[in-house]
């Protein structure tokens, strides 16, 4: 069996390079600050030189991000990103006349680093390319004098230790282009080969060498073996390629020893190749569950993102939802190489959309705000204005409706709230309890409480006279009915009290129908007790819609509770009032239409 090796090809040849930073950090959630200081850690680190896929890596998130928040600034988003092949002279700010961008210095500040760090590798490289092409030169001439030793080996004794310093000379050169690689080294492995096989070389030192080989090629087993076992499987892998390296620069053993000692390392290559392979392909499917994670959670973001939002507590609600999954974003592993920066940026799109509208519903929502708050102020300046007048009854009316405006208008600026209802309040308590305390008179409620519980005071007072009662009797029910309303809570009071004195000074006065008496000549029509009726029904519904305005308007002040309370009783009292009124017209109707 030949001892010759194949190249050790994993199926991802990408990942072996970077096999180190496969917990890589994910440089697109950085700031441009972090990731400034990060190129600066990495072009002070000892093995920069060797770390130029992740220079290259952080300098294509610093652009893209300073891109994007260019372009969240409201500014051009255009960047100039170093070419990765050009090497600048120099990076400077350019004076500017005007005001300068925030974001120039921080790109100045990276490009300098950048360019700083491409000048050096770009002269790594060039060192490295020329030592390769000595190295390759050295190795030719080393080729040309083992070539020449074995067409003229002249005298073994002699031969072989030229033989032996060949070898270690070749051992010591280092590594050469890559594209010269094999050719150099079959050529080598060929003249070998031919030293060993085709020479008559002394059989001691033959046997010797062969020996020595045997013992090199024995350790190297034993250390493939150990790195089989070694829970590091890419490092393992790496140490192994190593190890071929060495294998290769080694002459023969004896021929009695060639295919175990080879089939020995092979067994040891092998596990380790499948150990590595299957890392990978654990890797992958892992990437792959992890891309199918991260989709679903851009589903989620695109789905909100899309819905119809009416209010300030769903934009909060959704706006939580939404950081609960970027948290659990940040759970989820790299997905494939190929979708990883897809991915994010599908998911970093909605996210986007989001707070985009929201910001958008919020700015629309603040001037909504401000509007309303025009409006209320236009309203606290009309009541302030009315707030001393004395046409109580068109003030009152007028404050009422304004109070219904109040309610009717949305959200003013927290801040602003409490501060105008007060100034509101104000002169609406202004207006009201100047109304409420003046004296009692013809057309104020307590007023005309006072003018009925005097005429019922009156009533009682009557003497009956048989020629005199049906006068007395219409002059009073007429007294009665031409006093205006009284507060709602003593309406069913005095009524009472009227009907009960009427009854006691004219028997009969409720079996009539308590019908209005005629007026005197040249007065309207007298009423029918329909008539009363419905005339009652429609204060009653006024009074019903003023109690209803004003529940909703004391609902805005603070310790309004037991205010509240009084005016729903009222309401449900008149309501049932109303109901009653209802089924009383619909009978007079009713005995209208038979008579």
């Amino acid at each position: 069996m030949s001892e010759e090796l194949k190249p050790v090809v994993s199926e991802e040849p990408a990942d072996v390079a970077k096999v180190e930073q496969e917990t890589p950090v994910n440089y697109a959630e950085k700031t441009l600050a972090q990731l400034s200081e990060l190129f600066q850690s990495l072009s002070e680190s000892v093995d920069r030189m060797k770390r130029s896929k992740e220079a290259e890596a952080i300098k294509s998130a610093f652009y893209k991000r300073l891109s994007r928040e260019k372009a969240e600034a409201g500014e051009d988003a255009t960047v100039e990103e170093p070419d990765e092949n050009t090497i600048a002279e120099e990076s400077t700010v350019p004076l500017q006349s005007g005001p300068v961008s925030p974001f120039a210095a921080i790109e100045a500040g990276f490009k300098s680093l950048y360019m700083d760090y491409k000048k050096e590798r770009a002269e790594y490289n060039r060192e490295q390319d020329a030592q390769r092409e000595e190295n390759l030169a050295a190795k030719q001439a080393i080729i040309e004098e083992l070539k020449a030793l074995v067409e003229d080996p002249g005298d073994m004794k002699d031969a072989f230790p030229k033989f032996r310093d060949i070898q270690n000379r070749w051992r010591e050169v280092g590594p050469v282009p890559q594209q010269s690689f094999r050719d150099v080294n079959d050529t080598y492995q060929l003249h070998v080969t031919k030293f060993y096989d085709l020479v008559d070389i002394n059989r001691e030192l033959r046997d010797l060498d062969f020996k020595k080989n045997l013992e090199a090629k024995t350790a190297y087993c034993e250390q493939a073996e150990a790195l089989a076992a070694d829970q590091d499987v890419v490092e393992s892998f790496k140490e192994l390629q190593k190890l071929h390296e060495q294998w290769k620069d080694l002459g023969p053993v004896a021929k009695e020893f060639r295919d175990a000692i080879w089939e020995r390392f092979r067994a040891a290559t092998s596990v380790i190749n499948k150990r590595y392979q299957a890392h990978f392909e654990g890797l992958k499917a892992q990437q792959v569950e992890n891309l199918a994670a991260k989709t679903a959670l851009c589903e989620q973001v695109e789905e909100i993102a899309k819905k119809e939002i009416t209010s300030s507590t769903q934009w909060n609600t959704l706006s939580k939802e939404i950081e609960e999954i970027q948290a659990k974003w940040r759970t989820i592993g790299f997905a494939t190489r190929k979708e990883n920066q897809k991915v994010y940026d599908r998911f970093r799109a909605a996210c986007d959309v989001f707070f985009e509208r929201k910001r958008a519903s919020f700015t629309e929502f603040k001037d909504s705000m401000n509007e309303n708050l025009a409006k209320k102020m236009a309203i606290i300046e009309e009541a302030e204005s009315l707030k001393e007048s004395t046409d109580w009854k068109a003030t009152g009316e007028r404050l009422i409706e304004l109070q219904k405006q109040w309610k009717e208008i949305g959200a003013v600026p927290r801040k602003k709230s409490e501060q105008i209802w007060k100034r509101f309040r104000a002169a609406c308590d202004a207006f009201f309890t100047a109304r409420d305390s003046r004296p009692a008179g013809p057309g104020n409620l307590s007023g005309n409480l006072a003018a009925k519980k005097a005429l019922i005071e009156e009533i009682k007072a009557y003497t009956p006279d048989p020629e005199k009662d049906e006068e007395a009797r219409k002059d009073f029910a007429e007294r009665f009915s031409a006093i205006g309303f009284v507060p709602f809570k003593e309406k069913d009071a005095v009524q009472a009290a009227y009907r009960e004195a009427m009854e006691e000074k004219f028997p009969g006065f409720g079996a009539r129908g308590r019908r209005e008496p005629a007026r005197r000549e040249g007065a309207r029509r007298p009423l029918t007790e329909a008539d009363r009726l419905k005339e009652q029904f429609n204060q009653l519904q006024q009074e019903i819609q003023t109690y209803e305005n004003n529940i909703g308007f004391f609902g805005l002040s603070k310790g309004a509770e037991k205010l509240k309370a009084q005016m729903q009783e009222r309401i449900d009292a008149a309501k049932a009032r109303l109901e009653q009124l209802k089924a009383q017209i619909r009978a007079k109707e009713e005995e209208k239409a038979q008579e």
